[in-house]
């Protein structure tokens, strides 16, 4: 992989964390398109870049906890709830007379459409009469991508409990897997290398094998203090290594670059 300048444009992202206990403390993780130029095959979050449409002020109304957060902040979560949406077919929203969504929240090729810029999400969302649930997502972690690599995102992950009575399906064209995963399989699997993992991923999964629930993942990223990841490169005797900041809450990580590259 090439070095790209450190100047390169960072573009914001939004990831989903989205979490049950059925019966066992699961995480949802897609598997992404072999043909996706960056993460290709990899086992990640649900997620993706912020859209245009993601800062239209006539969210406003479409939303639960609009007042809560900065416009910052309403973009990337909507963005969040748009890409988990389109990849996996969960609508993190409620009915406006206050009702749960079930079973598959749009027809497969509504997602597409949103997908492929044809049809907008607001749009989906008012058709529905549905409020998307803003206030629901936790901020679970930050991080920020090395001037390494040719593309550089500023992606925020969101943890949330998973709605009970929705199906979650892959779109077949980003991801061509969805499935409920406990973080310790899914980290042994990497491991085996019976998976492919990326190093973000892999990290903010030991992060999440931590707790013991869902409710006990979203309590502890809602009483950490936040740290920026921006992983850095260090020359050491043993080699090139990719260091985190010490109090990001992932302990002490030195994980050699031939890993992550």
């Amino acid at each position: 992989m090439n070095d790209a300048p450190a100047q390169a444009d960072i573009k914001p992202a939004a990831t989903i964390l989205l979490l049950r206990d059925d019966p066992v403390f699961e995480v949802l993780m897609v598997k992404r398109h072999h043909q996706i130029d960056f993460a290709s095959g990899a086992l990640v979050f649900p997620g993706g870049k912020t859209h245009a449409g993601d800062d239209d002020p006539a969210w406003a109304d479409h939303v639960l906890g609009w007042d809560g957060f900065d416009s910052v902040q309403r973009g990337l979560r909507i963005a969040a709830i748009r890409e988990v949406f389109e990849e996996a077919g969960i609508l993190l929203a409620q009915h406006v007379d206050g009702s749960p969504i079930g079973g598959e929240a749009c027809p497969m090729d509504v997602r597409l459409a949103v997908d492929a810029g044809k049809l907008a999400f607001l749009d989906v969302v008012r058709d529905l009469g549905a409020k998307l649930q803003l206030d629901a997502l936790t901020v679970f972690a930050r991080w920020i991508t090395p001037p390494l690599t040719p593309k550089r995102f500023d992606t925020w992950f969101y943890a949330v409990k998973a709605p009970a009575d929705q199906l979650a399906a892959c779109d077949g064209r980003e991801t061509v897997d969805a499935e409920w995963i406990a973080p310790d399989e899914a980290l042994r699997m990497a491991a085996a290398g019976t998976r492919k993992v990326i190093f973000p991923t892999r990290m903010n999964l030991q992060l999440l094998a931590e707790a013991s629930s869902a409710a006990d993942a979203v309590a502890r990223a809602a009483s950490r203090t936040l740290v920026t990841v921006e992983p850095k490169v260090q020359s050491r005797p043993e080699g090139r290594v990719l260091v985190l900041p010490p109090d990001a809450g992932y302990g002490l990580v030195a994980e050699p670059l031939e890993n992550v590259m």
